[in-house]
């Protein structure tokens, strides 16, 4: 790591933010999760950043930039690209400070986030498909209306106060041996990591990103993963990591992990059926890093360890989550879908339902079509989706239905179809 790095963020800077930004944040709480410790076998403690006034940590780090802003340069106005949080944070602490707040974000972002940064006094325009394409249209107007760039990550003022989520953390428990943090740009991650380690020197540091946009796990491992660019997680979705939060990472990060968008999903799902919390993508990164895998084995490298897991943000669109709710139904086996074959006949598709009533199965949705695929005239394609207790009722009824004679098929969310229940 740089001198210059090295001394624009330490502890004395992460404590100073904390007692600049005092009461005018929410202290928000580090609460133990039975549920998800017997689950991941870890001794859990969540971070509820996700009940900032902006549902969003990102307010930290915002309010402490503005704070050391000088008059001349707050009167003219402040301009950042964000993805999001960092936008209704800088927005609503400059509305509040007097400071004219104008937020570049890429086309794609969710509505939500959109009305909300609005809401809060934001000035919006809408530019490009990434981040990296707003960003760089900020940096043009910034140079063109004389205002001054407030970056979400990569600039030491917004670090520091990121930084203050560990300091809290370690108030609250002490004796944390971990703290999971979700990783974009670098921000929180630097933040937290110098001033955990300051603390603590022998606490151990994890980021985590999302496999889709894994910039910062790649510089750090020197492995190589290919994302698609579509990812739940849009606010860690960051293409480059910022340079002055690489040098704070390479010394104060233990480890980079990367995980699938099916955990952030099981992760999102977890938090709002256990704890009745909302979470986006970005902030469920965490927990899903520690989820068990397929087998349910818990992962030994998290076995016994106390471990805060900071819940970063809560603004995900609805229709999202709603989405997210039902496809983690279908993964549990709660929710199933079958694809079946029947005789063109009265009474067939009764005579069929009446084995779903027998397995206390609630059927939610019935397809019909006779034309297109592999099918006799007198043959019709009846889709059949229906919710059961759990995954061993349903397979329970998946063999009623095969000992009874029927072709099926199970439709899984990829879109391939298992048969392993029919029977020709």
């Amino acid at each position: 790591m740089t001198d210059k790095a090295s001394d624009l963020l330490t502890l004395d800077h992460v404590r100073a933010a904390a007692d600049r930004i005092k009461g005018a944040v929410v202290r928000t709480p580090t609460m133990h999760s039975r549920t998800l410790s017997d689950i991941t076998g870890a001794e859990v403690w969540l971070k509820f950043e996700n009940l900032q006034f902006t549902a969003a940590y990102k307010e930290r780090g915002a309010l402490n930039a503005l704070l050391q802003l000088p008059e001349e340069q707050r009167s003219r106005g402040v301009i950042a690209a964000s993805a999001g949080n960092h936008s209704q944070g800088l927005s609503y602490h400059g509305r509040r400070l007097g400071v004219p707040v104008t937020i570049v974000m890429p086309c794609p972002t969710p509505t939500v986030k959109v009305m909300q940064t609005e809401a809060v006094g934001g000035n919006v325009v809408l530019h490009g498909e990434t981040f990296d394409d707003a960003y760089a249209h900020a940096r043009k107007l910034e140079t063109e209306r004389g205002l001054t760039f407030v970056h979400p990550f990569d600039e030491p003022n917004v670090a520091a106060g990121q930084g203050t989520v560990g300091l809290e953390m370690l108030e609250d428990v002490p004796d944390l041996d971990m703290i999971v943090v979700p990783v974009g740009g670098g921000g929180l991650v630097s933040g937290v990591s110098v001033a955990a380690k300051g603390l603590k020197s022998d606490i151990k540091v994890i980021g985590v990103q999302t496999a889709e946009f894994p910039a910062f796990y790649e510089l750090f491992t020197g492995k190589q993963i290919s994302g698609r660019g579509l990812t739940l997680a849009e606010g860690i979705a960051v293409k480059e990591p910022g340079f002055f939060t690489r040098d704070i990472g390479k010394q104060f990060i233990d480890e980079m992990r990367v995980v699938k968008e099916s955990a952030i999903e099981e992760a999102i799902s977890l938090l709002l059926d256990i704890e009745k919390t909302v979470v986006e993508g970005a902030g469920a990164v965490g927990l899903a890093t520690l989820l068990p895998p397929a087998n349910g084995v818990p992962r030994k490298e998290f076995e016994g360890k106390k471990i805060g897991v900071i819940l970063t943000g809560g603004n995900i669109e609805q229709r999202f989550l709603a989405n997210v709710i039902l496809r983690n139904l279908v993964r549990s086996g709660r929710i199933s879908r079958v694809s079946m074959i029947l005789d063109d006949r009265a009474g067939a598709l009764q005579q069929a339902t009446g084995i779903f009533a027998e397995h206390n199965a609630n059927i939610i949705e019935v397809t019909h079509q006779r034309i297109f695929g592999n099918l006799s005239a007198k043959n019709i394609q009846t889709d059949i989706e229906f919710e059961v207790r759990d995954k061993a009722a349903r397979d329970r009824l998946l063999q009623a239905l095969g000992e009874a004679g029927y072709r099926f098929d199970l439709i899984k969310l990829q879109g391939k179809t298992a048969s392993k229940f029919s029977s020709n």
